[in-house]
């Protein structure tokens, strides 16, 4: 099986995460050699958190889960595509249900939508 170059840049793969029904793109992780492994072995989308140094299965605190339909590589083989089912409504830590929930117009911000889950509530931050 194809497996992603993680030496190329720093042992890290940019993963963008798209919505298997509708293509919206609902975030973007990194995954390293592990998360990979992990994700192919149970079908549930799992990342490398940066900030804790840890793997991460999404959702497994907030419920908000990513079943993985499928897998895409890209051409340079240092960057990957899933294609899930977002179980519970929201891919972002804030609440919303895409991480690009903010929409640049005529040089101001505008968030786009409103939050599925009060963060303060699932995570207690």
């Amino acid at each position: 099986m194809m497996t992603p170059d993680f030496d190329k840049i720093g042992g890290l793969i940019p993963a963008i995460v798209q919505d298997y029904e509708t293509g919206e793109v609902l975030m973007l992780a990194f995954m390293n050699q592990k998360a990979w492994e992990a994700t192919l072995k149970t079908g549930k989308a799992t990342y490398w958190s940066r900030s804790r140094q840890e793997l991460w299965v999404k959702g497994q605190t907030s419920g908000n889960q990513q079943i993985v339909k499928e897998i895409r590589i890209d051409c340079d083989e240092d960057a990957v595509l899933l294609k899930i089912e977002q179980l519970g409504g929201a891919a972002c830590h804030t609440g919303h249900r895409s991480c690009f929930h903010k929409k640049i117009e005529k040089g101001s911000v505008r968030i786009i939508g409103t939050p599925v889950f009060d963060p303060k509530e699932v995570y207690g931050k």
